[in-house]
């Protein structure tokens, strides 16, 4: 069974070989052993820590295959953007130009550098094992990090966004920073992503341009790719259409990839969140998928259970039925790291449908 859980220490070579594998690259791991061991006790420390508000912390999130105890995938939060330097993006701006005696209203779009992205919890560093079949592991991996925010609203700004990679041909080249940044920087596109560490270096701002890039003027190709997410995070990019994110006026700085922004109330993983008790059950269960997460001895769990629609105890409000059960084998049990009668945080892995059905076929498609 795979689950998802704080990275430890212990995890450095399985994460290493993932920092060094990871296609497109994961910005937020660092392939230097040293700064990548500082990074996990980072996570670590986060993890511990007694957090009235969102600052500096870092939280590194691993999926771990039970039967094994090999790693598969990673993903990350990170508690502010831009916490120590600020987090540039490019904002696209409408701009009028008008002239009455010559009869012209144009709107013009620009990108303009921005940091008001700064200080908002950020979703980093997506990575799924290729190896792994099916998106129900890349759901997991992506939207348990969501499960942790509704648990731990205090940690989280209200507001989170996602920045997605945009798009490269097949050497990694990507149209927008060939008509953008290898003007300013003369550099290749995969060297200054390395350096930039995500988006908070302050030579960004240093050599990047001040004043707006008008978009008509860019080469056709880098137009057609602003805001357009790589064909590889696909699957990420519907992840997060699904748990609630929405496109925003902002793109990335270096390939002009997408910006998601979602306000934590209104995502999935929140707004369907709802407290059950663990009951054992030796059988399958008739229901639906949903991501189950528990945080028993202070550490955070996070798995795929099917939970039946009715539940096996309602309690009544009005006409309302409220759910109490969350039936569970005893594979679930033991990595989610729970017993009978204990609680767990449920939400549903799709969002239903109108009629109340489960919307899977919406479901496929990140990469940080």
């Amino acid at each position: 069974m795979l689950f998802v859980r704080p990275a430890r220490l212990s995890d450095l070579d399985a994460i290493a070989h993932m920092a060094r594998t990871a296609q497109p690259v994961l910005h937020s791991l660092p392939h230097d052993r040293a700064a990548l061991e500082a990074r996990i006790a980072l996570s670590e420390d986060s993890f511990r820590a007694d957090v009235d508000f969102p600052g500096e912390e870092f939280y590194l999130f691993v999926l771990e295959d039970s039967a094994t105890g090999k790693l598969v995938g990673t993903s990350s939060i990170v508690a502010a953007a831009g916490y120590a330097e600020p987090f540039y993006a490019f904002r696209n701006d409408a701009l009028i130009h008008a002239s009455r005696e010559l009869h012209v209203n144009r709107k013009i779009h620009a990108l303009t550098m921005s940091h008001e992205l700064t200080g908002k919890s950020r979703l980093a560093g997506f990575y799924i094992d290729p190896a792994l079949r099916g998106d129900a592991a890349a759901h997991l991996m992506s939207r348990a990090r969501m499960m942790y925010v509704a648990m731990n609203r205090r940690r989280f700004t209200p507001e989170v966004f996602s920045l997605l990679l945009g798009v490269t041909d097949d050497a990694g080249v990507s149209p927008f920073w060939e008509a953008v940044g290898r003007k300013f920087f003369g550099r290749d596109f995969k060297d200054i992503e390395m350096a930039s560490g995500g988006r908070s270096r302050t030579f960004i701002a240093e050599v990047m341009p001040a004043y707006p890039i008008y978009v008509p003027l860019l080469p056709e190709d880098a137009q057609r790719v602003l805001g357009e997410p790589d064909p590889s995070t696909l699957l990420a990019y519907e992840i997060h259409l699904e748990e609630g994110f929405e496109t925003d006026r902002y793109v990335d700085i270096f390939d002009a990839g997408p910006v998601l922004t979602a306000q934590v109330d209104r995502t999935a993983s929140v707004a369907g969140n709802q407290t059950r008790t663990v009951r054992e059950s030796a059988n399958a269960v008739d229901g639906s998928a949903w991501l189950v997460a528990s945080q028993q001895g202070g550490e955070f769990r996070c798995a795929l259970a099917t939970l039946p629609a009715t539940p096996l105890n309602v309690s009544h409000r009005g006409a309302h039925a409220v759910p109490l059960d969350a039936p569970l084998d005893a594979a679930t049990r033991a990595a989610l790291n729970v017993q009978d009668g204990e609680a767990v945080r449920c939400a549903p892995l799709y969002r239903p449908d109108e009629d109340g059905q489960d919307n899977e076929d919406a479901s496929m498609g990140e990469a940080q």
